[in-house]
């Protein structure tokens, strides 16, 4: 297994444990997730972070609970979909990020969408640019959709679907 942290930065020497830029809602026990950790994202699920930072999104894919004929109707072949909207295209042509890979010492499972978290500083492996992000998803089995509003897709939650929405407080009109 190999993990990753993708940002912007391209000079991140050491990743130092930091809370949260906005907290969230965590169930109890679980508060901690918003206190001071470095985060890391696994390989398979890497392409959930392959976006500017600000870029809204929703990610899909199957699970084992996922009754066959949602599978196919919002998968087809890919084994996952990203959606995002219109107005972020030339962003995702334009913009470069940086993904360092992570060594898996010191990092705990969540258990939820490949992400893990250290409580310690971490020292990246290597670190690789990537332009041109929205050629990175066909080669990782996902889709890449384009949307003129996200806001249509809400119903999403209620499939049997695994979905994520990153960044969806930018969303004109979500709540």
């Amino acid at each position: 297994m190999r993990l990753f942290h993708f940002s912007d930065d391209p000079d991140i020497a050491v990743f130092e444990p930091r809370p949260v830029r906005m907290p969230s809602m965590r169930p109890t026990g679980r508060e901690w997730l918003n206190g001071p950790l470095v985060w890391a994202i696994d390989g398979e699920h890497d392409f959930m972070y392959l976006f500017p930072r600000d870029c809204t999104r929703i990610l899909i894919w199957a699970t084992a609970e996922t009754p066959e004929i949602e599978r196919r109707q919002w998968l087809g072949d890919f084994r996952a979909a990203a959606y995002v909207e219109r107005h972020w295209l030339e962003e995702l042509r334009e913009a470069t990020i940086h993904c360092y890979e992570l060594p898996t010492d010191g990092f705990e499972d969540l258990g939820d969408a490949g992400m893990w978290v250290a409580h310690g500083r971490i020292v990246p492996i290597e670190r690789t640019a990537i332009a041109r992000l929205g050629g990175e998803f066909a080669p990782r089995g996902v889709e890449l959709r384009v949307v003129d509003s996200l806001r249509p897709l809400k119903s999403l939650w209620d499939t049997g679907l695994h979905v994520s929405g990153i960044r969806l407080r930018n969303v004109r009109d979500w709540e």
